[in-house]
């Protein structure tokens, strides 16, 4: 596994339960702030196998990145379900993003 990939995946784990953060942000820290794209790819790809909590990385505007309305629904539930408030398919950030030091 490739160490970006190492540290998108222990970001991720370590979300706070009520809690987002986004892909960007999680690209940043782990050393690649243009690679928001790739933390989409990696959290795809191996959410399952690590059990990451996916529903708690959205988009820098805030909002549920999905499609699929099955998918912004699932997300909706399970971000709700741990007090985060979610509005028009969208995160108030200054409220509920998590700045990890």
């Amino acid at each position: 596994m490739q160490p970006f990939t190492e540290r998108v995946i222990d970001i991720i784990v370590h979300i706070p339960k009520g809690k987002v953060m986004t892909y960007g942000q999680i690209a940043k820290l782990a050393g690649n702030p243009r690679a928001a794209r790739q933390v989409a790819r990696i959290l795809h790809s191996m959410s399952k196998k690590y059990k990451l909590p996916w529903h708690r990385v959205i988009n820098a505007k805030g909002e549920i990145s999905f499609h699929d309305e099955e998918l912004q629904i699932n997300q909706t539930m399970a971000l709700e379900g741990e007090g985060v408030s979610v509005i028009s398919n969208k995160v108030d950030l200054k409220q509920f993003q998590y700045n990890k030091k």
